[in-house]
């Protein structure tokens, strides 16, 4: 972590982190896929279930950064100790909100539905996915504490080995289930649940024999409530992202029906599919940024700032090399990447317009999300929670509920491009000041290489 040149350090830890972070969303764009081809309606449930998925993946994605975090810096300072117990206790606390999201998610499951976005043809096939998406819920929250364990301590490989395992399981049983089985939604849905399952015994499995730094120990797991805080409020910027992230996605259902005209369930799917697209390379950044910030939290906790910033500066310039690549690819065949998922010519219309629109803005992906990540994974978690409020809250909800009212069906299009734009521009004072204030300062301590 502190001798490894840095592009060779990032990129061997990116790539599997990229991986993972991939899989994560391939689970929901594979189900997306699928169950497209049963309708125009159903399509549109499974934007409407990521709404509530995106409330398990923030509080499962929040604790899993705040113990990567710690975990990280504690392993960078030799205190072996402390990350023992941060971890035991970061998976107690997964499987804990896991039951508790299980629990209120089935009591107000309907009216949490409506809420998301469901009109009334929606409603039928958002319910059917979501009650078994919820029954995965503990699986899903204890899986991103054990990935997140794994890349703290630089093996990102295992957590990607775990993570892909499942996301094949999944893939595979998508079509087997929903039309061999002839289960419809319920079936993709129920192939969620089994491939994260098979993910999280493989992601368990790597902390036995000499794999993992690291050993979960139920007997180490703390009673402070201080312990728990550090992870939630180290996490919390993701859960702030993650949470506005469900917000967000519901607020766009409802935009998109309600602009759509006599297309609503036409209007949800397109929006719901064009953000898929974009959120696949958006999870290829966060993978990246994975892959940094350990390195970043590492080197930060060695007092090696010199190293924590060649690693942003190049984390950066390879995401914007790689969303300038996809932005010219994906808005050139907007139309037909469409169509491979749903081939309605309304869906096809309205989604690709939303994608070039997104794709205008894709270059400027990494360089926010980095800066974001770099006070979050160092420990600064008041900037870092007003960054990850901006894409999604700050000025996502802002423009959403104005813009269409003045322009129509365009103004829901326009909202998220519109959000990341406003949220790059913020990033720059806040990166500039940064490295000012904490990065810059002299002298380096010397580490001992041995």
């Amino acid at each position: 972590m502190t001798g490894t040149p840095i592009p060779r350090l990032v990129t061997s830890l990116a790539i599997p982190t990229t991986v993972s972070q991939l899989i994560t969303i391939i689970y929901n764009t594979a189900d997306t896929y699928f169950v497209s081809h049963i309708s125009t309606s159903a399509s549109a449930a499974v934007g409407v279930a990521f709404a509530l998925q995106a409330i398990i993946q923030a509080l499962g994605f929040g604790v899993s950064m705040g113990c990567s975090s710690v975990v990280s810096r504690k392993l960078g300072s030799e205190d072996l100790e402390s990350a023992q117990t941060y971890a035991s206790s970061a998976i107690a606390a997964a499987i804990a909100m896991g039951f508790i999201l299980l629990a209120g998610g089935l009591s107000f499951l309907k009216p949490l539905m409506r809420l998301l976005g469901s009109t009334d043809t929606i409603l039928p096939y958002a319910c059917d996915y979501t009650r078994i998406i919820l029954i995965g819920a503990p699986v899903m929250c204890t899986s991103f504490i054990l990935s997140a364990i794994l890349k703290s301590e630089g093996e990102a490989r295992l957590s990607m080995i775990g993570l892909t395992s499942g996301g094949i399981v999944n893939i595979a049983l998508d079509p087997l289930f929903i039309f061999a089985f002839k289960m419809g939604i319920s079936g993709a849905a129920l192939a969620t649940v089994i491939s994260q399952g098979v993910s999280l015994v493989i992601l368990a499995s790597m902390f036995r024999g000499s794999r993992s730094i690291i050993k979960p120990d139920a007997k180490k797991i703390s009673k402070k409530f201080s312990v728990y805080w550090d992870l939630f409020r180290i996490g919390f910027p993701t859960i702030c992202r993650q949470g506005l992230a469900s917000v967000s996605s519901a607020l766009l259902n409802h935009g998109a029906a309600a602009w759509g005209g006599a297309y609503p369930d036409a209007a949800v799917a397109a929006v719901t599919i064009s953000n898929k697209i974009y959120m696949l390379v958006r999870s290829v950044i966060i993978g990246i940024g994975q892959g940094f910030q350990p390195v970043a939290g590492y080197n930060y906790g060695a007092g090696l700032y010199k190293r924590v910033k060649k690693a942003f500066w190049f984390a950066t310039a390879a995401g914007t090399a790689l969303c300038l690549v996809c932005a010219v690819s994906i808005g050139f065949s907007a139309p037909v990447v469409m169509r491979w998922f749903r081939n309605d010519d309304k869906v096809v219309e309205i989604g690709a317009v939303a994608l070039r629109f997104a794709c205008a803005v894709m270059p400027l992906l990494a360089y926010s999300t980095f800066v974001n990540q770099l006070y979050q994974c160092l420990g600064f978690s008041v900037p870092a929670t007003i960054l990850a409020s901006c894409r999604q809250g700050i000025f996502f909800i802002p423009i959403i509920l104005i813009v269409p009212r003045l322009i129509g069906l365009t103004g829901v299009q326009l909202t998220q491009p519109a959000a990341d734009l406003l949220t790059c521009l913020v990033s720059i004072p806040f990166h500039i000041v940064f490295f000012k204030r904490v990065l810059d300062r002299p002298p380096e301590p010397r580490v001992s290489m041995e």
